[in-house]
């Protein structure tokens, strides 16, 4: 399938915490910087009161997802909401992914019953970035969409995590780490266990590059290229990342403020700090793939400002560019036989009576 002359992308603008204002400033950028691109604006009409940019077609709706609806609101009793609009955009093939930074939750329902989950997916995760410390960032999923996990989800996780790495870090064989309690084998529950031995079978067939187990402080330090979880400890993850940014911030802005003495710490420890404080700026990072759906769907932090729904709509662009969905159930297809094959050898191990 060849790429499409003109990337399009709909934007659910009323979302997050603080809709149109920062959707639509963000959305100017991108128009700036990407001349290939087009954007379908999807919203109340009031929101558009001045929006004049031809490549920017505003698509209305009467209904806004709010960040604490219910599941049952937000799917069975919103379906005119700009959130639902953006998505249907693309099942329509009126554009190539959808963008929103609403309640993610519904996002994950509206976008599951709208686009249905690829074949030989069980369940969709939630793929974003963390910084880390080679001054690049590390493929954690999933990070909250699933809070239990079978080993077979966690395989279909590691899959989909390298196409994505493929395609956004142009990396073709990039490297899989099992988030665990310690690198040895023995390590781990029960379903840790069992995935670990799903990953490196896939890794002896060549299916994935599984480097093996890894632990919590290996997400920063950039081991591995992507680090596989279930969503319960893949969110805490991300938040203990957010919170971290948030603490460095504090310190820059609160050391400045106090005596002579922490005044001159902090000025000497300034150029160091800002420029960690730039590496694990989350704001560079935003934007997380709703991976295992039968079309493109991306998450912006809810907290998003302008930069950070940039990188949002930027991430959607690299991979409706480069074909990222094609790509994901091509090796979701090879990994599925690879599967059966190893449920049937499990299958015949078994004594019989």
């Amino acid at each position: 399938m060849s790429t499409p002359d003109v990337i399009t992308l709909a934007v659910d603008c009323m979302g997050g915490d603080h809709g149109p204002r920062v959707t639509l400033a963000a959305c100017q950028r991108f128009l700036i910087k990407h001349p290939d691109a087009r954007l379908l604006l999807v919203g109340l009409p009031e929101a558009f009161s001045g929006w004049q940019e031809p490549r920017g077609k505003v698509v209305h709706a009467s209904e806004v997802v709010g960040m604490d609806d219910s599941l049952e609101i937000a799917l069975r009793r919103k379906k005119d909401s700009s959130m639902r609009i953006a998505i249907e955009q693309v099942k329509q093939g009126a554009a190539q992914a959808a963008i929103s930074a609403g309640n993610t939750g519904a996002l994950m329902a509206i976008a599951r019953y709208v686009l249905k989950t690829m074949q030989g997916i069980d369940r969709p995760a939630i793929a974003g970035q963390m910084p880390n410390f080679k001054g690049g960032s590390t493929t954690m999923l999933d990070l909250g969409a699933n809070v239990d996990c079978a080993p077979e989800d966690l395989l279909q996780f590691a899959v989909m995590g390298s196409a994505l790495v493929s395609v956004l870090q142009s990396n073709e064989n990039p490297t899989v780490g099992l988030l665990n309690v310690g690198e040895e084998v023995i390590k781990g529950n029960d379903v840790i266990k069992k995935t670990g031995e799903l990953l490196r079978s896939a890794g002896l067939a060549g299916e994935l590059n599984f480097y093996g187990n890894v632990e919590g402080n290996d997400i920063f330090k950039g081991t591995v290229d992507i680090v596989i979880c279930d969503g319960f400890v893949g969110n805490v993850a991300l938040k203990a990342s957010e919170g971290l940014a948030t603490m460095v911030s504090g310190f820059l802005t609160a050391e400045f403020t106090r005596n002579i003495f922490t005044k001159f710490v902090a000025f000497l420890a300034y150029p160091i700090l800002s420029a960690f404080k730039s590496r694990v700026d989350h704001r560079r990072y935003n934007g997380a793939a709703l991976l295992g759906l039968r079309g493109l769907v991306f998450k912006s932090h809810g907290s998003a400002d302008a930069l950070a729904f940039e990188a949002a709509l930027n991430r959607a662009y690299d991979a409706s560019r480069h074909q990222l969905l094609d790509r994901v159930q091509a090796r979701i297809t090879h990994a599925a036989l690879l599967l059966a094959s190893m449920q049937s050898e499990a299958v015949a191990q078994v004594p019989h009576e």
